[in-house]
């Protein structure tokens, strides 16, 4: 149906938003680059520079690895251990959450979108479509912006993990800074929000009634139909009445003319 195309050029943008969101959120979640620690002693790590992600650490060590820097140390950890800090704790749970989520809402998305274009007699259907996947892309912001802003927190308040000496990590560093997976999850929250917003505000065409009704019960089709036939009546009775003289003038224009004048007793 044409009518209901028109009208989701909005939500089809949206749900191009929430794709790119859902592929940023997917790489932030598997970045190791949530923080970016500067430390002093670079007799292990020695570029000074280490990343600490949700799922492991990693810096570049030509001591435990290469001497042309070109592989990277990294050490993974999980939920099961006792040093990982609670927002890293929740940052796991909840990134893989919103994934999950975001596949979910792009699914019914689609399968609403799918009604639009395609055609369906149930023009209700797709506005509850359209609801639930809106209610779900803003629900997938929080639940992406819960671990950024609290991982975020951590950075600028420069909190120390206690790393086991098998990962060769100082347990605070001289420096951190945010990286670059927490400013992908930043956009991919933003994102995730704007297609929710824009799946919600989407409104069905108004439908206009075409039918015809009389003005008034007295009204109806079949008034003119009685008009015409009083008329025809009423002429006829004229005809009658001027038959009883015996002639019948046919006038043009209010002119007399004599040529279709005849005489009713010769006729019958």
């Amino acid at each position: 149906m044409s009518y209901l195309a028109n009208t989701a050029h909005l939500q089809l943008g949206a749900f191009a938003f929430a794709t790119v969101g859902w592929i940023l959120g997917s790489i932030a979640t598997g970045l190791m680059q949530w923080r970016v620690w500067y430390v002093a002693n670079n007799t292990v790590i020695t570029s000074g520079i280490a990343w600490v992600g949700i799922w492991r650490t990693c810096f570049f060590s030509h001591i435990l690895v290469s001497p042309n820097q070109k592989d990277m140390y990294c050490q993974e950890y999980s939920v099961a251990d006792s040093f990982v800090p609670r927002e890293i704790f929740v940052a796991q749970g909840f990134m893989l959450t919103a994934t999950i989520l975001g596949a979910l809402g792009k699914a019914i998305s689609v399968f609403g979108l799918k009604q639009v274009y395609h055609g369906t007699t149930q023009v209700n259907v797709i506005l509850h479509w359209f609801t639930f996947g809106g209610i779900l892309y803003i629900f997938t912001s929080i639940v992406i912006l819960i671990p950024v802003a609290w991982n975020m927190h951590s950075v600028v308040s420069n909190f120390s993990i206690h790393f086991p000496s098998t990962y060769y990590m100082p347990s605070s560093p001289q420096k951190q800074e945010v990286g670059a997976a927490i400013g992908l999850g930043i956009v991919s929250a933003i994102l995730y929000f704007l297609s929710g917003i824009f799946f919600l505000a989407h409104k069905l065409p108004q439908h206009s009634h075409n039918t015809v009704y009389p003005k008034s019960s007295n009204d109806s089709v079949f008034s003119d139909y009685n008009s015409i036939t009083s008329k025809e009546v009423e002429g006829s009775a004229s005809f009658s009445s001027l038959s009883s003289f015996g002639i019948v003038p046919v006038n043009c224009d209010g002119i007399k003319n004599e040529a279709f004048e005849w005489d009713v007793d010769e006729l019958l």
